[in-house]
């Protein structure tokens, strides 16, 4: 039985896959959310434009909901926002750049002066509710990251947020060892702790290397330079504008996404950019080629984003040349594989030299290796411990690394999305679940693509559709025209033509079937012939087309 005082951990997302990163932490009449991220769609999800965790538990407990508390700025922990705070006007807070990038976010879908959005310095603890929250910085791939330690009347949760432990990050804010270590002296009741890269032996290297790396690249490259990176790695953006001023070249961005966190890094004084290094991209032909560095989104092979339209040589400005070096300084996000290879084929088609993470190491995690992790979990030292952040099998690894680092077997807790898991002062235990999943983004639509629209997709593009046309007499169900069979995504097997001649046929059987039987109804027409097609046409092609019936009554 689920007990009201007690403390709940309910994770909406993240757990046995990568994105979509979203826990719920409840006590009695109090609720607070740590991040609030997305996904982007697998090949199985056609049409779908992002993958959102389904909050519909906080829109049920919107009078429990004190705060969404944000790790930091990336799209996998923050993306969901534009649609969560549109159902839901919940105070938001971050530390001085995650604020800042969400607010570029959020501007492009709901009024800003609507919302309450609070910059934390992470020197100070917070207080709501019945939570003290108290944030310890974190080495990631983006400036600013923190961890949390809730103090909750039960005890206290260590959330890590994604981190790594950089011992020479990029601007000189490593991880906060000393201040995990005090907490864990105090006590920790549980670690909620990012498993990202628990399958990886050693330590993370430094994001310095990668900079090391391109700078030998750059420094080689007879011709125009052009990088793609993730628009909010903002360490690896800082590299890249580094190299190019070292090299003589000057840096022009393209990709909305790109620009936008460009100038929102370098106002809040994250971005370091030299004087008189930028250029527009419309003016990149007045230089010469080997003075250029084109920075650009695109780094997981987006159809729609620059790099992609650069290889496919349909980008209004940058036009791919032979010569050109192209860099990839990222690792495609599960799901992106298939884009990324294809966008690189295209640059080498194109005549380009491509650099990528398996061919350089032109790319480092922001996630921390398995040393790392253990190293968390013993300067938190946890009663229990609560793999977060990863597919299964990451956080079945991470579980027998903390086995591995003395926490009793029977205290790790191996959740999944929708889980409630239960706290008290003397035990821990998964005691129920609530319904969990995804809501998808189709265009302008939110939630409206369910499970049945993205099957019938799957087959559509699987199997093809079918679609029989007659006329029928509507009081007595005699056949008046047709039937005439149209398919689409159907022809191009063996015997084709024969085949929809012979489909034809069986839609005539079917409907003189129930011409005999007086059938009339207009659904039982559609299923009749429906059922006869179907069992037909796998027969004959061991296909499963989406058959639609079109009956017209006279």
């Amino acid at each position: 039985m689920i007990s009201n005082e007690s403390l709940k951990i309910i994770p909406l997302g993240g757990l046995g896959e990568i994105g979509k990163n979203m826990t719920v932490i409840e006590y009695g009449n109090d609720i607070i959310v740590i991040d609030a991220g997305l996904k982007f769609p697998e090949e199985q999800l056609p049409g779908v434009d992002l993958v959102l965790p389904d909050y519909s538990y906080l829109r049920e407990n919107r009078d429990k909901l004190r705060a969404i508390i944000l790790t930091h700025g990336h799209e996998d922990h923050v993306g969901c926002l534009p649609f969560l705070l549109r159902d839901l006007n919940v105070p938001l807070y971050g530390t001085r750049l995650t604020i800042g990038l969400a607010k570029g976010k959020l501007a492009e879908y709901l009024p800003l002066d609507e919302l309450e959005l609070n910059e934390i310095d992470p020197r100070f603890d917070l207080e709501i509710g019945p939570f003290k929250l108290e944030f310890m910085r974190v080495c990631h791939s983006i400036p600013d990251g923190v961890a949390l330690a809730i103090h909750t009347p039960v005890g206290v949760i260590v959330h890590s947020g994604d981190f790594k432990f950089d011992q020479t990050p990029v601007d000189g804010v490593t991880t906060d060892f000393s201040k995990f270590a005090s907490v864990g002296d105090r006590g920790v009741l549980a670690l909620l702790s990012d498993s990202t890269n628990s399958e990886d032996e050693g330590f993370t290297r430094t994001e310095r290397s990668v900079g090391t790396v391109l700078n030998q690249i750059v420094a080689q490259a007879r011709r125009r330079v052009i990088a793609a990176s993730f628009a909010s790695h903002i360490h690896r953006i800082q590299q890249i504008m580094e190299v190019a001023h070292g090299n003589g070249r000057r840096v022009a961005i393209t990709g909305l996404s790109m620009i936008r966190n460009i100038s929102i890094a370098s106002e809040l004084g994250y971005l370091r950019i030299p004087e008189k290094l930028l250029v527009p991209v419309e003016k990149i032909d007045d230089y010469p080629e080997d003075q250029i560095l084109i920075l650009s989104t695109g780094s997981q092979g987006e159809p729609l984003s620059a790099l992609a339209r650069i290889a496919s040589h349909d980008h209004k400005k940058v036009n791919l040349r032979r010569g050109d070096t192209v860099i990839i300084s990222a690792t495609p996000v599960p799901g992106n594989e298939k884009s990324v290879s294809k966008t690189i084929d295209q640059l080498f088609r194109g005549g380009a030299e491509v650099y990528y993470e398996s061919i350089a190491e032109v790319h480092v995690s922001g996630h921390g290796a398995r040393e790392e992790l253990k190293l968390m979990i013993n300067l938190v030292r946890p009663k229990y411990f609560i793999p977060i952040h990863g597919e299964y099998r990451h956080l079945i690894h991470h579980a027998m690394l903390a086995a591995d680092t003395g926490v009793e077997k029977d205290k790790i807790l191996i959740a999944g999305n929708g889980d409630i898991i239960e706290f008290s002062q003397d035990k821990a235990a998964i005691v129920g679940r609530i319904d969990s999943g995804a809501i998808f983004v189709d265009g302008l639509g939110v939630g409206d693509v369910g499970d049945v629209v993205i099957r019938d997709r799957q087959r559509l593009s699987q199997h093809g559709m079918i679609i029989v046309v007659a006329t029928v007499d509507g009081s007595t169900g005699k056949l008046l025209t047709g039937p005439d069979i149209i398919s689409r995504g159907f022809v191009g097997i063996p015997d084709s033509a024969q085949i929809l001649e012979e489909a034809k046929r069986k839609a005539e059987e079917a409907l003189l079937i129930c011409e005999r039987e007086a059938i009339t109804d207009w659904m039982l027409l559609k299923s009749h012939v429906k059922d006869s097609l179907s069992k037909f046409l796998f027969a004959k092609t061991m296909k499963r087309p989406m058959i639609i019936p079109v009956i017209m009554e006279v």
